[in-house]
């Protein structure tokens, strides 16, 4: 061996951090074993690397029964250096991985929790490889959005899950539909949240759907709903952005559970909320036409507020609880504990029945030829007569109600069941 591996060797150690010694020592016992390999050579041998020159000597033993050395001579093959340097090669490259693996454990160890981000190497329904620069790590399809397509060079941020330290090296694994994954996204466009002026105090997530925060304020003067929403939504904008459309509720956390409920439910209107804290359950009433956004698509609103909350909820609109609508009730009330449970009812089927008239009434209506029979008849009358004469059953619908919601909870109504507002500012 001449100086040149030397030489090599010290630059490695100054630029990648794998000491001389280590790689020296590595050497050595690789040597023993090509030594072995060489017709006959000693069963047992070994081999001596010096620092300063790099020469290498072999030498072969013999042991007792004991394991101890009764004879030592040199036996260094004529060849041997040719042997070295191929071994040499070798040890050396194994060492520079074994470097690599571990310097790459030694620089993530402990970041469980930390927000990184990459470019997606390759992607399939199993998992996706993320470059990180400096390492590489595994999305697999679990953690993965839902109904997302990553494909290769897209620069994506994602959540530290775990990193295992394995045999072939490090296993850096990410998330990107885990929950605290979101609470990463704000603190990255928030201040606020890092200074400690505002926190987050629960979240609740649909991964690809829709996902519920539940922010309080440290401070008496900085809101924490506005700070998270920043000027015109900038700030939950860019969070939205990287889920890819995902909607997003930011509500203000309140240390009264049933004012808390209340704003869970958001962008529904809530009555009154009755709790039963043994049983950490609570009773929500909302206006008629309040129902079907309280309950939201396919109970997402409700389940994502009971989470958040803690507590199970039962919805129940007011005429519900004044007992007004007695035939559906029970039905009702079991299509809410399936929204709980999580399958859950659409928003449609989860809504009261409208005034339709019963089959009796519907036998005690006039047939069409009657009705046409009669309407020259009422023509013929005076205008007293008619205001007199009783509507039709079939015809209450269009009688003026004098407890109808206002116009403007009429539109809102109109906008829930067409379309969920979106509240991400």
């Amino acid at each position: 061996m001449d100086y040149n591996l030397m030489d090599a060797l010290e630059m490695l150690e100054r630029e990648k951090g794998v000491p001389r010694d280590t790689i020296l020592e590595a050497l050595a016992n690789a040597l023993v074993s090509a030594y072995k390999r060489t017709p006959g050579a000693a069963e047992e041998a070994r081999v001596t690397i010096d620092a300063d020159t790099g020469e290498i000597s072999v030498y072969g033993q013999d042991l007792d029964e004991d394991g101890n050395v009764i004879d030592e001579w040199e036996d260094t093959p004529d060849d041997f250096g040719r042997i070295a340097a191929t071994t040499a090669k070798q040890v050396i490259l194994q060492r520079l991985r074994d470097a690599k693996r571990e310097q790459v454990f030694d620089l993530y160890e402990g970041r469980e929790g930390d927000l990184i981000t990459g470019i997606i190497q390759q992607s399939d329904h199993r998992y996706s490889i993320v470059d990180l620069g400096d390492a590489e790590a595994i999305l697999p399809g679990s953690e993965k959005i839902p109904y997302e397509r990553l494909e290769r060079g897209n620069r994506v941020k994602a959540w530290i899950l775990e990193v295992r330290g394995e045999g072939k090296g490090p296993q850096i694994v990410v998330s990107r539909s885990h929950p605290e994954f979101i609470r990463a996204l704000f603190e990255l466009e928030v201040p606020e949240l890092v200074d400690g002026d505002i926190e987050i105090k629960a979240i609740a997530r649909e991964a690809g759907h829709r996902t519920k925060i539940a922010v309080a304020s440290n401070e008496p003067n900085v809101d924490p709903v506005g700070a998270c929403v920043g000027a015109r939504g900038s700030r939950v904008r860019q969070v939205v952005n990287e889920l890819k459309g995902e909607k997003v509720d930011i509500v203000e956390w309140n240390p009264d559970t049933k004012a808390f409920i209340a704003e869970a439910l958001s962008p529904a209107r809530v009555q009154e909320v009755r709790l039963d804290d043994e049983e950490e359950t609570a009773t929500v009433i909302v206006p008629d036409h309040q129902l079907s956004l309280a309950i939201g698509k396919e109970g997402q609103n409700a389940r994502l507020a009971a989470r958040l909350s803690g507590y199970r909820i039962d919805i129940r609109s007011e005429s519900q609880e004044l007992g007004l609508d007695v035939e559906d009730e029970d039905e009702d009330e079991v299509e809410f504990e399936t929204v709980e449970e999580g399958d859950g009812a659409s928003a449609a089927e989860a809504q009261p029945a409208g005034d339709a008239p019963s089959p009796e009434d519907a036998a005690d209506e006039p047939s069409t030829e009657e009705a046409e029979a009669a309407a020259p008849e009422a023509d013929a009358t005076s205008d007293e007569t008619v205001e007199a004469e009783p509507a039709l059953d079939g015809d209450e619908d269009t009688a003026p109600d004098e407890s109808a919601a206002p116009a403007d909870d009429v539109a809102d109504s109109e906008v829930a069941e067409d379309e969920e507002p979106d509240t991400t500012g």
